[in-house]
């Protein structure tokens, strides 16, 4: 057991010397003019990172250093998908390799695009690189989770000529069109022409676009609906995030979104006032109400005092009336009951 007189001396300790030397660290920090490097030591040194007053981290590019800001925008663009890229050299020897810096960018002409970027440290580039710069062709494999091991042991930096079919264990198979072997395991497998190469730099971490015209795609009929659709639950496709993270894209992480395209809402500054400038409803909510064309009928909106919920908070106290029903609404709302949430807003 502690003895009470070292109890006490530690609070006394504390009183004297720690919260005395934790207010000045924080007097000091609020003294610090983050805009100005010159007055911030610490970040002056580096000449890379100020704080604002909104509590945001600024960076200015081209005052960090490669590896870091390469972190920044991985982790920041993302999910991004995964192309396992298939390629064949001039010489025969086969090659497989993962690229996240990838796309879709049109479907007519149907145009996939992936970026084989100089590595950051070396300013070294990758074998597919070479290998498309000789053939002009490749196979991009997508990714799903019961592959997502084998994808990450390709990405080892094997010596040129090292088949990574063999080292991960992937089942290659042979393509109608292009040369490169398309990956059994993969759900879908696009055999691709390379229409252009664009080269973004000759520093470590430049990109070098791969701009690919898709021939041939082949879709494992395993993950297709009842529609000939692919059905995302089914893909359980994965993609990458910053560092060593990634996402797997199935149960909670899949949400619809109804895209009101052809309608015309009433935007979010024609709401009531009062709806608004809610302190309960997000501006998420907000966007849901705001994508109405109208406001509900008074008629429409009568129905709904039937409801139990709302007949319990018309009974209540009259000046909690409107925060409550704001309550209701953005519940109704996260669950995607617009319709009903508009009804109870307008009662």
């Amino acid at each position: 057991m502690k003895s009470p007189f070292l109890y006490l001396l530690g609070i006394e300790l504390k009183k004297q010397f720690v919260k005395p030397f934790v207010t000045n660290r924080v007097n000091q920090a609020k003294s610090i003019d983050y805009f100005n490097p010159v007055h911030n030591n610490q970040f002056a040194q580096k000449k890379v990172l100020y704080l604002n007053q909104k509590n945001m981290l600024t960076i200015d590019p081209t005052k960090i250093e490669t590896p870091d800001l390469h972190q920044y925008i991985i982790s920041s663009v993302a999910p991004r998908p995964i192309a396992f890229v298939s390629t064949m050299g001039a010489d025969g020897s086969i090659n497989l390799a993962p690229y996240s810096f990838f796309n879709a960018f049109s479907s007519n002409p149907p145009l996939v695009i992936f970026s084989s970027n100089r590595k950051v440290r070396g300013n070294t580039t990758k074998d597919t690189l070479k290998n498309v710069e000789d053939t002009g062709e490749c196979v991009i494999n997508i990714v799903n989770y019961k592959m997502v091991h084998q994808m990450s042991l390709a990405s080892v930096e094997y010596p040129y000529g090292v088949n990574e079919f063999e080292k991960a264990g992937l089942t290659p198979l042979p393509s109608e069109i292009v040369k490169p072997l398309r990956v059994k395991e993969a759900p879908v497998q696009m055999e691709c022409t390379v229409r252009e190469i664009i080269k973004l730099g000759s520093k470590g971490g430049a990109g070098n676009l791969i701009i690919c015209q898709v021939v041939r795609i082949h879709i494992r009929e395993a993950i297709l609906n009842e529609k000939g659709r692919i059905d995302p639950f089914k893909a359980d496709l994965v993609a990458r995030m910053g560092r060593h993270y990634y996402c797997r894209a199935n149960g909670s992480a899949i949400f619809e979104l109804p895209q009101p395209v052809n309608i015309l809402g009433m935007g979010v500054h024609n709401l009531p006032e009062a709806i608004r400038l809610s302190n309960i409803l997000t501006g998420n909510n907000l966007a849901q109400l705001a994508s109405f064309i109208s406001l509900p009928e008074e008629e429409a909106c009568e129905v709904v005092k039937a409801d139990e919920r709302v007949m319990s908070i018309l009974a209540g106290n009259l000046q909690e009336k409107e925060k409550q029903l704001h309550q209701y609404a953005k519940e109704l709302l996260d669950t995607g009951d617009a319709e009903k949430a508009w009804k109870v807003l307008m009662i």
